[in-house]
């Protein structure tokens, strides 16, 4: 402990101990949501009480995917109007940062700050934060979601050929899972679980959750067009309906709750200020002994 104690005599790691406790006690506020809603062309906001308002309206044409860029800037693609990828700021100023595109549908960055774009041709194209498009895939089957675990690798679901597949950062393919019905979106929990949307034949869909090493589980059924997935701070799982109209809420044991209803045609999500996995536990438990350490010297001076 006295080490501990002399390290935080210095000004500047004292410093760097409070920007952690800021850090972690920023990422723990609650984010809102934004759904795409594929009907009307709208982007919804809801705060984390479920209060709901417009951020976008119409002029998305049919939003698909939703992310949002370390710079707090919400990224949405254009699915089958026109094929544009849009830039909105936090206050809802719109520019269009990509064109000429067919039919895109999922959006991720990865730690690098590059967009990665699915589109519905079979490619993967990767943007560089100054709009500079390169093509990351070739010969997919419609693929749809995309995720980027700790890793860095991308995670993609094939919708048409019902396979997840997973890309190195440097290109290299491999197939993750098969068998699944018509996969759509995809999001990693904190303990690196993959859980995919599968938008079911007819519409009766399901979530499943694969652990890192692939095996693979139910965690939940019976849902309408189920398309989005996105989880929150806390680790609840939120998930789009878009034949039933809901966004559900659902808790790390499976419990599920209505967030919203009554929507047209939600079809994608996503959490303002969460755009890759949760770091690592032992991540924040190095940072919470650091910020220990600071108030207990402060305690004792």
């Amino acid at each position: 402990m006295k080490t501990n104690f002399y390290i935080c005599k210095t000004r500047r790691l004292c410093a760097v101990c409070a920007g952690a406790l800021l850090l972690i006690s920023g990422s723990a506020q609650a984010q809102n949501l934004f759904v795409s809603g594929y009907y009307s062309g709208n982007i919804y906001e809801y705060t984390p009480g479920g209060g709901q308002s417009i951020f976008a309206t119409g002029g998305s044409g049919d939003p698909f995917g939703l992310a949002f860029s370390s710079s707090g800037n919400l990224f949405t693609a254009n699915g089958n109007y026109g094929g544009n990828i849009f830039e909105y700021t936090p206050g809802g100023v719109q520019s269009t940062f990509a064109t000429g595109l067919v039919t895109p549908f999922g959006l991720a960055f990865n730690s690098a700050g590059n967009l990665f774009v699915s589109e519905n041709t079979g490619n993967i194209y990767e943007f560089t934060p100054g709009g500079t498009r390169s093509t990351f895939a070739t010969g997919l089957n419609e693929p749809a979601g995309l995720a980027f675990n700790r890793a860095g690798n991308l995670f993609v679901a094939d919708a048409n050929s019902g396979n997840i597949y997973e890309f190195t950062p440097g290109g290299v393919q491999s197939l993750f899972a098969s068998g699944v019905g018509n996969p759509y979106g995809l999001a990693f929990n904190s303990a690196g679980d993959l859980f995919v949307a599968d938008h079911g034949a007819g519409g009766i869909g399901s979530i499943l959750e694969y652990t890192p090493g692939g095996v693979r589980s139910t965690f939940a059924s019976g849902l309408n067009g189920p398309g989005g997935l996105a989880f929150d701070n806390a680790g609840n799982l939120f998930v789009t309906e878009e034949y039933g109209g809901n966004v559900y809420e659902f808790a790390p044991d499976g419990t599920r709750s209505t967030f919203a209803s009554g929507l047209d045609g939600p079809l994608t999500l996503v959490f303002q200020g969460v755009t890759l996995p949760v770091p690592e536990p032992s991540s924040l438990g190095l940072l919470a002994i650091g910020i220990t350490a600071f108030f207990v010297h402060r305690r004792r001076r």
